[in-house]
């Protein structure tokens, strides 16, 4: 098996990719788990819905919304223009941001289910020692929950890997600023270069199972994902 120096940096700039988005969509997702977990609102529904839109829509279809709304004529565009960032598609950040809009789901609902099993009961329990709501939640459900954050942050890096329409709509293919690895697949499949392909191909296919055999083992009881 034999990797190009364009191989190389596609996989660099994939772990770095997924690494900060799995990173910003644990702060982002643990807060509204948590809320979807234990309100009563009735904007719940609506909400879960939102949030499950990216395991039933296809990438493709994402990724072109996205792409109008972060371009120059979109609202988030213009703002981002206005603050004197640029336009974020075609760029690392743009990237960034359609990621965790991509594997928000596969974040939040494993985490949604770990909140959901906890019940009331440690926390009425927490609250009787006078601890307080921010002090129960970090002493408390934080560590009971920790199944539902590593299942959360397995699943929303290994998802992110994996990405292919949403990220070659925002990022194209630009070599060592937006070109991820399976974009880089892509490329060697529509130049006829099958060996390099087999390459790129084996290594997510060993990532896959090393992923799944990680969860079922590590993690006795993953996470389930609903839609």
């Amino acid at each position: 098996m034999t990797l190009t120096s364009a191989d190389y940096g596609a996989l660099w700039l994939t772990f770095k990719v997924a690494s900060l988005t799995t990173l910003i969509l644990l702060f982002i997702s643990t807060p509204l788990a948590w809320w979807l977990a234990t309100t009563r609102s009735k904007w719940k529904p609506f909400c879960s819905a939102l949030i499950a839109v990216p395991l039933v829509l296809p990438p493709i279809v994402l990724g072109f919304y996205l792409l109008v709304l972060m371009g120059p004529e979109g609202p988030v565009g213009k703002v981002t223009t206005a603050l004197g960032f640029g336009t974020l598609p075609f760029t690392f950040a743009g990237l960034v941001v359609a990621s965790c809009i991509y594997s928000l789901p596969f974040v939040v609902q494993p985490l949604q289910n770990a909140f959901e099993s906890i019940g009331r009961r440690p926390l009425e329990v927490a609250a009787t020692l006078r601890a307080s709501r921010l002090d129960s939640f970090f002493s408390v459900v934080v560590p009971m929950a920790k199944s539902g954050f590593l299942t959360g942050g397995i699943l929303g890096f290994a998802h992110t890997v994996g990405e292919f329409g949403v990220v070659l709509m925002i990022g194209g293919n630009i070599p060592d600023k937006t070109r991820l690895v399976s974009v880089q697949l892509y490329n060697h499949v529509e130049a006829l270069d099958y060996a390099q392909a087999h390459s790129l191909a084996a290594i997510l296919l060993a990532f896959s199972f090393l992923v799944l055999l990680l969860m079922y083992t590590v993690i006795k009881t993953p996470a389930r994902i609903r839609v």
